[in-house]
């Protein structure tokens, strides 16, 4: 078995990330093969539903291989950051357009490019470890794959919160902030796998999900509306700076670890999305910023201060007081030619 097992399992198309020691992070040769797999599984009769899982405790996918990003951006070869992103991001839409039900179980940690393959089906199952984020403003990017989205979507602020302080949820946040549906305990998934692959019935999801435990973000909620509702990063910030409490104080400080330009366009995006917003409209502007994200971002020095020096004290572009306005504007300009289109479905 490689880096990803595809297969049919009776009635299922099984899709199985194969990476367990590199916390099953998303390579570009992976995206392709989840691509064909959907795209050969559209129209046969035999297959009724797509299940994706992945091997080992730790992660579902904790996100994509960035590290031959960063070799090639370093080159000055921003194409093949594109073409990774460009084909990714084709994908994620092929998962939240797909005309059978798309049932995922996200054991560990969901995060970047793992929430674009688990995040956008019909079914989304958590359990006990689950931890869901989008860390892309800490690496220099902005939430992406999709994620703008679900963000955009999320009850009241709660999109501007997770986006600009790349926190984790627990299942439980997860499902209230849309990122999951069901609650099923991790010791009965591969039985109600077995299940699935014999019957192809998706409802049996639902009919074996558990009521999730309360989220740690629930009591924060009216907080969260409060603090995050500003119209730019610098309402926010200045929100919390007035705000005398732990909270505003805890989120200001996970703040400051991220790209100020990252922020910045992340709440324009989500303010962009919300209310009228679909995939393809929140991917297009996603990759608005990702095209640009080596060659005018913080996407490379992001990666170089968390993954390559470890030293975790990268060196952004921008201050965040006050934070970039012009800046954000650029990134989120219309790529005219370069525009990401969905076509070859």
């Amino acid at each position: 078995m490689g880096d990803i097992d595809i297969r049919v399992a009776g009635c299922a198309g099984r899709i199985t990330l194969n990476r367990p020691k590199a916390l099953n992070a998303l390579t570009y040769g992976m995206c392709l093969e989840i691509d064909t797999a959907l795209r050969r599984w559209r129209d046969d009769n035999t297959v009724a539903c797509i299940v994706m899982d992945a091997a080992g405790d730790r992660a579902f996918c904790a996100g994509g291989d960035i590290a031959e990003l960063y070799e090639t951006g370093q080159r000055g070869d921003f194409d093949y950051g594109r073409k990774f992103w460009r084909d990714e991001y084709r994908m994620n839409a092929a998962i939240f357009e797909y005309p059978k039900p798309v049932i995922s179980f996200l054991q560990g940690f969901t995060m970047g490019g793992g929430v674009g393959v688990g995040c956008h089906g019909t079914h989304r199952v958590v359990c006990e470890n689950s931890a869901i984020a989008m860390p892309e403003c800490g690496i220099g990017l902005v939430p992406d794959v999709g994620g703008s989205l679900i963000l955009a979507l999320a009850p009241g602020r709660l999109g501007e919160y997770l986006g600009l302080t790349t926190a984790r949820m627990d299942a439980g946040d997860a499902i209230r902030a849309g990122f999951a549906d069901h609650y099923i305990p991790r010791a009965r998934w591969a039985d109600l796998i077995a299940r699935l692959e014999k019957t192809g019935d998706a409802t049996l999801v639902a009919t074996a999900a558990e009521m999730p435990p309360q989220g740690a973000l629930a009591p924060r909620e009216a907080q969260i509306d409060a603090l995050f509702a500003g119209a730019t990063l610098a309402d926010i910030v200045n929100a919390l700076k007035a705000d005398d409490s732990d909270f505003a104080t805890d989120a200001l400080r996970a703040m400051g670890r991220n790209s100020p330009l990252s922020m910045g366009c992340t709440v324009e995006m989500l303010h962009r999305l919300r209310g009228a917003g679909s995939i393809r409209q929140a991917l297009e502007m996603e990759y608005r910023f990702t095209h640009r994200a080596m060659e005018h971002g913080d996407f490379l020095e992001g990666i170089r201060a968390a993954i390559i020096d470890k030293d975790r004290n990268p060196d952004w572009r921008h201050d965040l007081d006050p934070p970039p306005a012009a800046g954000v504007y650029r990134m989120l300009l219309p790529l005219g030619d370069d525009t990401l289109t969905f076509e070859g479905e």
